[in-house]
């Protein structure tokens, strides 16, 4: 282990992110009941240009009349190119601070973005002697945001997680497609030809570099990387299987844009029964070898060492932190 540990951010439950359009204030008290572990209201791509006003002030309403303290509520506002974002935070922070627990920005290009909102939220705060301290969320949806993702990810100590916006990224990129995540044929390899003359084709997840650099520049950091939006909620196997795949790289959650991809979000990014149980027999298997002196052990025929442990250990806190809701 480096000498160099990184903080970690706030422990919170990030398994499923719920987006809810600020525009629609009969939506909160839904979120609010739902088994998201974050509800983020937008102001941002959900709201139509004319209805930004009136969204904020939605917002700032449903934050001081219902009661926000079982869940974790992000913000998301308007990106920094926009007339907008000022407002969205001077008004929110200021009348509503003591309820926000995060502001999403969208679009984050570079670390000059983060300074310029934590100085207002900063300011903010003091002037109004708020005693909680709002965290933030970076969206990385540009070519721009990923160059710069490792400057981004280490701007700010309000910082908690990064997030990876695939649909702006793929217009900021110019990736051929316009779906929202998701695999596409396209995005294959052909093999050579089999004895019968035929071929297979095996598709590939295109977003996979720019998922895995994600979560690299978020752990280097101490900051929970969450995998974004998939824009088909009518197909769950589909969503699962994107999800799974995040989880896989080591991604801590998705968002949810439908109410029927929390469920499905929040069963991806829990390890399973099956999975704790493997990483519980894995650190007694480890305790009993340490008894006898040794620094390694042998597992249903297959080595385990401290390294083995440190995996375990992941699976058997987040499962702890779950279960601790």
């Amino acid at each position: 282990m480096s000498f160099a540990i990184p903080n970690q951010a706030r422990l919170r439950l990030n398994r499923s992110e719920l987006a809810v359009p600020g525009s629609r204030p009969e939506l909160f008290e839904k979120a609010l009941r739902s088994e998201a572990d974050i509800v983020f209201l937008d102001l941002e791509d959900a709201v139509a240009p004319d209805e930004k006003t009136k969204a904020r002030s939605f917002v700032i309403q449903g934050l001081n009349d219902l009661d926000w303290d079982s869940k974790t509520v992000s913000i998301r506002i308007n990106g920094l190119d926009t007339h907008y974002m000022y407002r969205d935070v001077v008004d929110l922070v200021e009348q509503a601070g003591n309820f926000i627990d995060l502001i999403m920005i969208p679009k984050v290009g570079t670390a000059a973005d983060v300074y310029a909102v934590d100085m207002l939220v900063t300011q903010i705060e003091q002037a109004k002697g708020f005693g909680n301290r709002i965290g933030f969320e970076h969206i990385i949806e540009t070519a721009l945001g990923m160059q710069n993702i490792t400057e981004i990810a280490a701007a700010s100590n309000r910082n908690e997680s990064l997030h990876f916006g695939v649909a702006d990224f793929a217009a900021s990129t110019q990736a051929r497609t316009t779906g929202i995540g998701g695999a596409n044929p396209d995005y294959s390899v052909m093999t050579d030809r089999l004895e019968d003359g035929s071929r297979a084709v095996h598709w590939g997840d295109m977003w996979h570099y720019s998922l895995a650099r994600l979560v690299v520049a978020a752990r280097a950091n101490g900051l929970r990387p969450v995998d974004g939006p998939f824009g088909d909620f009518s197909d769950d196997d589909a969503y699962a299987s994107a999800a799974n795949r995040a989880a896989a790289l080591g991604c801590e959650g998705k968002w949810a844009i439908h109410p029927r991809q929390i469920a499905l979000a929040n069963a991806a990014m829990s390890p399973s029964d099956a999975q704790i149980a493997g990483a519980r027999r894995i650190l007694d298997a480890m305790r009993e070898a340490e008894t006898e002196g040794k620094g390694a052990a042998a597992l249903d025929g297959k080595l385990i060492d401290l390294a083995s442990v440190r995996q375990a250990e992941v699976l058997v806190a987040k499962a702890d932190q779950i279960a601790m809701g």
